[in-house]
């Protein structure tokens, strides 16, 4: 939890909600957060007081998120927060799906990184809109960040948002944004154990995206063992085994989305 570990929750622990943010050129948009206090740094406190303030962000989250939600499902939105460690292939697995929907639905993104606008800019070369989200010392996304973002993407009526959050398999766990589903993504390089590690993330997802299916005939990973310890954690969640790199398993991925998406624009 973010009030332990002191990574800088500027927007939920005093952080100034009216002050202007550095947006930037409209092709090139970005919110900063990495120049205000460092955020909560609780050592000292009591354990009740520590878990106070744990108890009063969540609670100012949860009514950021709420506001998020209600707007999402007005305008038709379906809103997916990709989840993941660094490295296990987020961008590149939203690159391929936006190029493998072909503008069946029209799309946005808000990218999270601690710094630099790259995943965004990547984004953005495949024609769809971005907005590069930089949370400084903060590990995750939260509801307020979001919130803001979507006024400056103008999202369009009946689409799809992804949310990139930060790399971060523990406090994107506790962040609700708003989304109708958490999306955590996995890669063959990581180990198969990491559902068991990191349970809360798991735990939280709707759907598992097993990637880098490309390299399994090159390293020991037990596909088997990974899936089990996934739905150990969480018997509900869906899983599918995928490759960024190659496009395996996209089809499935789409029909996911289609599933839970208002209806396409064009048929597929």
């Amino acid at each position: 939890m973010c009030a332990i570990c002191g990574c800088g929750d500027t927007t939920l622990a005093g952080h100034d909600h009216d002050a202007p943010h550095d947006h930037g050129h409209d092709n090139h948009a970005a919110m900063d957060y990495s120049r205000g206090p460092a955020g909560l740094h609780v050592t000292g406190l009591s354990q009740a007081r520590t878990i106070r303030i744990e108890r009063d962000i969540l609670e100012k989250n949860a009514a950021f998120a709420n506001a998020n939600r209600a707007r999402l499902r007005r305008q038709g939105t379906l809103a997916l927060n990709v989840v993941s460690s660094p490295g296990s292939g987020k961008t590149s697995l939203l690159v391929r799906i936006i190029t493998c929907l072909d503008k069946r639905w029209p799309i946005a993104v808000i990218e999270g990184d601690q710094q630099t606008s790259r995943d965004a800019d990547r984004i953005r070369a495949t024609g769809v809109k971005a907005m590069q989200i930089n949370t400084g010392k903060g590990c995750h996304l939260d509801a307020h960040m979001v919130g803001h973002a979507m006024d400056h993407l103008d999202l369009p009526a009946n689409g799809l948002l992804f949310i990139e959050n930060v790399g971060n398999l523990v406090c994107p766990a506790a962040f609700d944004l708003g989304e109708a589903h958490k999306i955590v993504v996995l890669s063959t390089t990581e180990g198969e154990d990491k559902p068991l590690k990191y349970p809360d993330m798991f735990a939280a997802s709707d759907l598992m995206l097993l990637n880098k299916s490309d390299l399994l005939p090159h390293l020991e990973f037990d596909v088997h063992a990974c899936l089990g310890a996934a739905r150990r954690v969480n018997p509900r969640i869906e899983i599918l085994i995928v490759s960024a790199r190659t496009g395996a398993g996209m089809e499935d991925f789409i029909a996911w989305i289609a599933a839970r998406a208002a209806p396409a624009s064009h048929p597929a």
